[in-house]
Formats: C-alpha cells, structure tokens, sequence
C-alpha cells in the first residue's frame, strides 16, 4: 500500500460520525448528535436559489463571491455591527468551515501551533493537524457555573511559534460568549506578539440574554489588524446543507483569500449565492423565531437535564447545544453509543471536543418541542440506571 502523509494517516476518528455510525442500526433514534436543526431552510430563500437556476445562473463565478451577496454582506454588516468595511474585506466561501481553512492555509506551516479556547468544535483541531500544526487547548473554567475563560492562561500558551489565537463565540459545544472586555484584551495582546485572531461567530445572532447579536471582533479592529472573522449561513438561516459562509479579513489578503478559495472548491456554488442575498436581505424575522425557538429549546433541556441524576448542566448564554457532564463515566464515547443502540438518543461525546472533556455529552436543541421532550425522556430513564449497560460504562 502506498503510504499517505503521516499527519493525515495518524488522526484520530472522529468520534460524533462514529456515534452517527451507530444510528444506523437504529432507525427510529432521535438525532441530536450533528449541530443542526430540523427546521428547513424557509421558503424564500429556497426560491430565491429556484430562481437563480430557472435563470441559468449556473456557471462559475468570481472565487471571491458574486458582488451583488458581497454588497448584501457589506450593508447587513454596517447594519448589525455598526462598521462599514471595505468590500476588499470580504470574501464569500462555500461553507464555515472552508473558510477557517482558508486562515489556516493562510497562516499555519509545519510546526507552527494555534491557541484554542475549548471546548471546540473538532473540525478546529483537524484542520489545524492538516496544515502540519499542533493545537493547544485553553480550556475554559467553570467558576460559578458559568464558563470562563482564563485570559492568564491563554496568554501562555503562547510562544514564537504561535500563528493564531481560535476563539468560536458564542461556543460550540458550551454557549460560552466571550465578553468585549477580554476581546479588547487578546485583540491588544496579539498585535503585539503578531499573532492573528481567527475569530469564529457563527452563531452570534442565536444568544439568549442580549439583543441583537453577541460582541464581534469587528466592532472594535482596525482595518489592517491580524485578524479573520469566519461567519456562515448555515445556522441562523437553517442553511446546513446549502454549504455557505464568509470571511472577513485584511483588505491586503483579498487576492490570496480568492487564491485559496478557488483551490478548495473553484469558489462557492453560482446559485446558492443569490439564496445567500435572500436570507441577508429578507431574513431578519426569521432568524428572531429561530432565536426564540432555540430559547425554548434550551429552557426546556437546561431544565430538564440539572433534575436528571448525575447530570451536571450549565445554562448555555447562546448557541443551541446543552453540554452536559455524567457523574461517573469515564468512557464518553462508549456511553453515547449506548445511549444510541438501548435509548435511541444521538448525543455526541464530549472527548470528541478536545481534553478535559471526558465524561460530557452535547446535545442538540434546536428541535421540535415534543421530539426534544421525548429523547429527554429517553435519556432520564438511561441514566436513571433502568438500562444495565448504560451503567456498565461508569468509572
């Protein structure tokens, strides 16, 4: 067999598409383990991209985004953030996560590390691996059962190496939002040490205790600072398969962040970009009930799981995922594959989101009420130790 890189042959298995894996045993389980909800995407973004294809919109278009979604994002923007940027600034992915490769391919050589506040989501990690980096984990303390990030910490594990800071706020899998005070502080901190932020807010409208949206890095950077902020239309819009995002960046990296666009993917697809102008420009309301709904969702997971024995639950300040400790396990991975094949709940195992989280599950609340009621119900009874096998799996 012919070897491929090493790197690439040493990764670990992901562990929430093993869980997932398990699911297909079980076809009448209740999936919650993928960062999803089961809202689909709301008509007028799906005939704005019906259209875009009944008009031939077909065809390649600049790696950069159409300009028309580059203008939308632009003025939605300035009317979110209060800033104007240069469109310079701007370039359109096919996807979240393919813009997070485009600042690692950017930034990262063989050796180099990068600092991530975790819990993360692991794609992080393994991007980072991919492009012959190491990652360090700054895992955020709970101190009065609020998570919270150590800045003294984050700040040494910092060396001559260090190309980027991650920080994903609001956080996935912990709702965690990091306040303006402490993005002054890493943002002060890092053009000092040349270090680039790359700055994940992908669910910053889906917060639960502020209106509006959480802090961004962009209301207090200057144009040039050494900083990327990544963005995508998967979860405010119910977007998950339509496959894209943004990024906001130095207006001097435009032509190579349409270099490395146009490398990943030949850019994002021609007629999904018109969808995207659709739900910027038309989307306002229903990103507010996806909010609401994602605010009941977590009330009723919140409280339901600190009732539940040897449940541990914080109250997630935003995103949509309770992430929950177990008294007493140990082997994370194996309980949530149980919990799939005795309960039909997906959840995804905590240890799948860096060290330190052993023992934990995430669950997804994005969902319907009354699904979300019954895999609760499923999982209190799991846990409740009326499933021997489940216990089996404890410390």
């Amino acid at each position: 067999m012919v070897a491929i890189r090493s790197i690439i042959a040493r990764m670990e298995n992901q562990r929430i598409a093993e869980v997932a894996r398990v699911g297909r045993e079980r076809p009448d389980v209740i999936a919650l383990w993928f960062g999803e909800s089961d809202v689909a995407t709301p008509d007028f973004i799906r005939q704005a991209a019906t259209a875009a294809i009944d008009e031939g919109r077909t065809f390649y278009v600049h790696r950069r985004g159409v300009l028309a979604l580059r203008q939308e994002l632009q003025s939605y923007l300035a009317r979110l953030h209060g800033v104007t940027l240069d469109l310079e600034r701007i370039t359109v992915a096919a996807s979240g996560m393919t813009a997070i490769m485009i600042a690692l391919q950017c930034l990262v050589d063989n050796g180099d590390n990068v600092v991530v506040v975790s819990p993360v989501w692991p794609n992080i990690v393994y991007g980072i691996e991919a492009m012959g980096g190491t990652c360090r984990h700054v895992r955020l303390d709970v101190v009065d059962g609020k998570w919270v990030l150590d800045m003294n910490k984050l700040v040494a594990a910092c060396d001559s190496r260090t190309r980027a800071v991650f920080v994903a706020s609001p956080g996935n899998p912990s709702g965690w939002v990091m306040e303006r005070s402490q993005q002054q502080e890493l943002l002060a901190f890092c053009r000092a040490r040349d270090i680039w932020i790359i700055s994940d807010e992908v669910y910053s409208r889906l917060v639960f205790d502020r209106e509006g949206t959480s802090p961004s890095f962009l209301e207090i950077c200057t144009p040039d600072d050494p900083l990327f902020v990544v963005q995508s239309f998967s979860k405010n819009w119910a977007m998950t398969g339509w496959r894209l995002g943004w990024l906001v960046h130095p207006a001097w990296l435009g032509d190579r962040a349409g270099d490395l666009s146009a490398i990943n993917n030949t850019g994002a697809t021609s007629f999904v970009q018109y969808a995207g102008i659709a739900a910027l420009s038309q989307g306002e309301a229903f990103v507010r009930s996806m909010t609401e709904r994602c605010r009941r969702g977590r009330d009723l997971a919140h409280a339901r799981l600190a009732a539940m024995p040897r449940v541990s639950s914080l109250l997630p300040q935003a995103a949509f995922y309770a992430f929950f400790q177990v008294e007493g396990i140990k082997d994370d991975l194996a309980l949530a594959k149980e919990l799939v094949r005795t309960a039909g709940v997906g959840l995804a195992p905590g240890s799948a989101f860096g060290p330190g989280n052993e023992g934990y599950l995430r669950l997804c609340f994005a969902v319907n009420r009354e699904r979300l009621s019954v895999a609760l119900d499923r999982l209190e009874g799991a846990l409740a130790g009326t499933r021997s096998s489940i216990s089996s799996t404890q410390g």
